[in-house]
């Protein structure tokens, strides 16, 4: 693929002025993420709860809970990508924020697989609206400098949201019931779509200085970049073990530490906001500034945190002070949150404006069916196979998957830095 990237650096930061309107955007599209990404959780920390009132088996749940979002959520991420780069994008996230909230508030109302399992089908359907256009809609509100901090900023919804979701569903449940979590925390969205509808819709390619030459039509030569092929597949393993530690995680506690619901779900609120966020705010900041040494310095960020994750995740799996526990997940918590930022950055560069839908569209592609497709139904499975239920302390061995997969995100990712810098 040749190397049609767009170009920054002191020249054009000081001729692009940042708006008070494209704060105020800026916003209310994290609040936005953050609602899409409480929809999305919130069922991991009812998990116990719901398999007590339902009986469901844990392959079950991995099915209702990621999977069944995944499937439709990926399927339609890379159709709702392209409509992100031809059509008007605040429309597109406010259909979709309406129709998740809706069936989010509704599973309230399931009482047997099948129901929950088409309100997952339906909160995936929504939330596929939401990357693509949202983070399309930024890249022309902010200039390319701050490309990485502000997609940063944007992606610390995923702390706020799960925060709510760990904390306030867990106590909603164990106050009132698991059916009462949903109703509380998944109807509100609908009121929030209208805002989104207001929002002012930017020329697209109006922040870029010197840009790639690509159209919409082109949408094949996404698939012959070199550095795009190891950063989806790089990511996609590294999410796998990301996504994982807030899918199974509070279960692992609940199960391996006989911890109560509401304590895990207070504790996992907490750090959420307390990590999560500056962890992710951070990593958009220090990787634009590493982007300005090096076109693959984001990435080689990104490959570094997959591989000190793989150390903290042995700790938590094996260690039985609580304590420690407690700091390691904090660390790790935040460590694996600083790559989102940096991974939707490069897409857009090196994608460009008229092709920046579409890519992040299959970006989303890869690792949601990684984390949510593959890798929680496989915990899910091999819990099943290790008969969690008489013997918890096994999900210390099936947790595996997630440090394997780190490892291996790792080396994917520092293979796309040196890719970058060639200038492949």
């Amino acid at each position: 693929m040749a190397t049609k990237t767009t170009v920054y650096g002191k020249d054009e930061s000081a001729t692009q002025r940042v708006s008070a309107y494209a704060w105020y955007a800026l916003a209310l599209l994290t609040l936005v993420y953050a609602l899409n990404f409480l929809d999305r959780t919130l069922i991991y920390i009812l998990f116990t709860p719901i398999q007590k009132d339902l009986n469901f088996s844990d392959t079950q749940l991995a099915f209702i809970g990621p999977t069944a979002f995944a499937i439709f959520y990926t399927v339609l991420g890379i159709p709702f990508g392209r409509m992100a780069d031809r059509r008007t994008r605040k429309y597109l996230i406010a259909a979709g924020l309406a129709v998740w909230s809706l069936f989010s508030g509704l599973t309230g109302f399931a009482s047997s697989f099948n129901t929950i399992l088409l309100c997952r089908i339906m909160v995936g359907v929504g939330e596929a609206t939401l990357g693509p256009a949202a983070l399309s809609l930024l890249s022309d509100y902010f200039p390319p400098r701050m490309r990485a901090t502000t997609q940063a900023v944007y992606s610390s919804g995923i702390s706020i949201g799960g925060a709510v979701a760990y904390s306030l569903g867990g106590w909603i449940a164990a106050n009132h019931g698991w059916r009462w979590s949903f109703y509380l925390l998944g109807f509100p969205g609908l009121i929030l779509a209208v805002l989104v509808m207001l929002l002012r819709e930017e020329a697209r390619g109006r922040t870029e200085t010197k840009t790639v030459s690509y159209t919409s039509r082109d949408w094949k030569i996404l698939f012959q970049s070199v550095p795009l092929r190891y950063l989806y597949i790089g990511y996609a393993l590294f999410g796998l073990a990301s996504n994982n530690l807030g899918i199974w995680g509070p279960s692992f506690f609940i199960r391996v530490h006989k911890l109560d619901v509401k304590l895990v779900g207070m504790f996992a609120g907490l750090i959420s906001v307390a990590a999560g966020v500056p962890g992710t705010i951070l990593g958009g900041y220090v990787t634009d500034r590493m982007r300005r040494t090096g076109r693959g310095g984001r990435m080689l960020f990104s490959a570094c945190a997959a591989l000190v994750s793989v150390p903290l995740w042995l700790a938590i799996l094996f260690s039985n002070n609580l304590a420690v526990l407690a700091v390691v997940n904090f660390i790790l918590l935040g460590l694996v949150l600083m790559w989102v930022a940096p991974a939707a950055a490069d897409v857009h560069e090196i994608a460009g404006p008229q092709l920046r839908g579409l890519g992040i569209g299959i970006y989303f592609f890869t690792v949601i069916i990684a984390a949510y497709g593959v890798g929680s139904l496989l915990i899910g499975r091999l819990n099943d196979w290790a008969n969690i239920a008489a013997n918890p302390q096994m999900m210390r061995y099936t947790l595996l998957v997630c440090p394997i997969a780190s490892a291996l995100g790792a080396l994917f990712l520092w293979l796309g830095s040196l890719s970058l810098e060639r200038g492949e």
